[in-house]
């Protein structure tokens, strides 16, 4: 009798039905899903806005000037087709080495490109595609303000 009291208790050792003793070995599956699906629809929402091209500066026409404690690096493109770094012309090859030499944040730096309003616009564009071609990742344009 004192046999069968004891199986019916259990005997000595007890198991509890949801615990294992050795490491979960198993991957849940839900946490990464839900993860992809967030990803998924940020990319999905994101992939209209980003622009392909040259990035462009334009500012507007009742704008601030802004405040920055560095003064830009300026390109200028006369009717003519000519470019300018300052008061000095540079051939197309020389745009690039000229902007690298005298930038000082590397290719961080505001390159600022002016064109005349009877420039070519296919010459302002190739000029900007070497320099961004260059490496130099923020180039704008400049226009003067509209007087109306």
């Amino acid at each position: 009798m004192g046999m069968a009291h004891g199986a019916a208790q259990g005997g000595g050792k007890r198991r509890r039905r949801g615990r294992r003793t050795g490491a979960i070995n198993e991957i849940n599956m839900t946490p990464f899903i839900d993860v992809v699906l967030v990803l998924l629809i940020v990319f999905m929402v994101a992939a209209p806005m980003m622009t392909v091209g040259v990035p462009l500066d334009l500012p507007q026409s009742k704008a601030s000037p802004l405040n920055s404690d560095t003064k830009p690096v300026t390109l200028s493109i006369r009717q003519s087709g000519q470019i300018f770094l300052g008061e000095d012309e540079l051939s197309d090859e020389a745009i690039v080495p000229k902007l690298t030499e005298v930038s000082k944040s590397g290719f961080e730096e505001r390159v600022f490109v002016r064109g005349d309003k009877r420039v070519d616009y296919g010459r302002v564009a190739q000029v900007m595609a070497i320099v961004t071609g260059g490496g130099f990742k923020k180039v704008a344009l400049v226009t003067e303000p509209d007087q109306k």
